[in-house]
């Protein structure tokens, strides 16, 4: 450690107020504040720097209240891509680029991962820079522990934060982020701070709270390269698929590095990327399809959201100045309410399709079974949820 002091670099961000709790609430969270100390000093962390940091936990009653809350509708791909790769995020991301270009290049440099990536992720997480969050992590992580719906969870990533501040990379009062505890320019949860975060500016601290970006940026690009990121490789493409293409090789379940000789051909011309990869069709059968190679899983480690990851991509893309997506959405799509999701997942469940949790969220699991399910009806096994498949579920 060098002699920096963690609250010199930090930028002037002002935590958000606490609201008041329930008596209550406040006492039992005191209890567990009580009763985690064992714990927390057997994983490590000193007494010293439990009793100085948990003497800001309070119970937060917003972060329960944005822990349990569930939208209504879940947005169409094409609505999160649209907010995702916004022409002002662009152009953000364009000015971000100039103005820190040896940074970036040194970066890229170091861990091969280029610079429209890092850029990308950093004006998704938070709008580079800009929405870093205002919350105090050890009120909200002690919160969520002691009272969250992922209580072990959240222990194990207070613990970590509780770590962070006793290496000094930050005290207490600084260590600002979401609700959730997510973190700084690029949103570390502690877990991954602690095993990814560097100190790339050598000032002896992992800072990725401050106004310098430059230890958040290289501390994404670490992130990627340790999770797979292949320097050189593209993520992948948006694709064109020949008339009569066999829809059941669509889905990150099958890989092959052969889509070429089945008629697939890259949107724009130019050669396939190389290596083994998967085609997948966000939308369904209607809607544009990607070939996704290792660098866009690598992008799913940090958010398993094949959204969140075509975000990141094609950010990246219109960063540096190439084309984004061409191929057309399906925009009348009615979107689902988050009831009739649920009751897709349970219906599937029923015939033997599904067996995963009954919460309205599609991912891949869910997906694989809407495809499967597509297949016995002979439909078009895209994976694709519609109002229609609601209907044929119904049947």
């Amino acid at each position: 450690m060098s002699g920096a002091t963690p609250s010199s670099a930090q930028s002037l961000i002002t935590p958000s107020p606490i609201p008041a709790a329930s008596p209550g609430d406040e006492a039992g969270l005191q209890r567990f504040v009580q009763n985690f100390r064992a714990r927390a000093v057997s994983s490590g962390v000193s007494p010293a720097t439990y009793d100085r940091a948990m003497a800001l936990a309070r119970y937060n009653p917003e972060v329960i209240r944005l822990d349990r809350r569930q939208a209504e509708f879940s947005r169409p791909v094409w609505l999160y891509l649209d907010s995702a790769v916004s022409d002002v995020r662009i152009q953000t991301g364009r000015q971000k680029n100039a103005e820190l270009s040896r940074t970036l290049a040194a970066i890229e440099q170091r861990y091969g991962v280029p610079r429209e990536i890092v850029l990308s992720v950093w004006g998704m997480e938070s709008n580079f820079g800009a929405n870093r969050g205002r919350m105090q992590i050890i009120p909200s992580l002690a919160t969520l522990a002691y009272d969250g719906r992922r209580g072990e969870m959240f222990q194990n990533q207070l613990i970590a934060a509780l770590r962070i501040i006793q290496a000094g990379d930050i005290d207490p009062a600084g260590m600002l982020g979401s609700w959730a505890g997510a973190m700084g320019h690029t949103q570390f949860m502690p877990t991954s701070y602690l095993e990814y975060a560097v100190d790339f500016t050598g000032d002896g601290r992992r800072d990725i709270w401050s106004d310098d970006p430059t230890d958040a940026l290289a501390s994404t690009a670490a992130y990627l390269r340790r999770n797979g990121w292949q320097p050189g490789q593209a993520w992948g493409a948006e694709v064109q698929l020949p008339s009569g293409f066999n829809m059941n090789l669509i889905g990150k379940g099958t890989r092959r590095a052969d889509w070429s000789a089945l008629g697939v051909r890259r949107i724009g011309g130019g050669a396939m990327p190389a290596g083994n990869g998967s085609i997948i069709m966000p939308a369904g059968a209607r809607g544009p399809a990607f070939f996704i190679g290792d660098n866009f899983r690598s992008i799913l480690r940090y958010n398993n959201s094949d959204n969140y990851a075509l975000g990141v991509a094609f950010l990246a893309e219109r960063i540096a100045g190439r084309p984004g997506i061409q191929g057309s959405w399906p925009r009348s799509d009615r979107p689902l309410s988050t009831s009739e999701r649920e009751e897709i997942q349970r219906r599937l469940a029923q015939r033997g399709f599904y067996q995963g949790e009954i919460d309205g969220l599609f991912g891949s699991v869910t997906m694989e079974a809407v495809s499967a399910f597509q297949r016995s009806i002979g439909a078009t096994p895209d994976g694709y949820p519609t109002s229609i498949l609601l209907d044929q579920l119904r049947r």
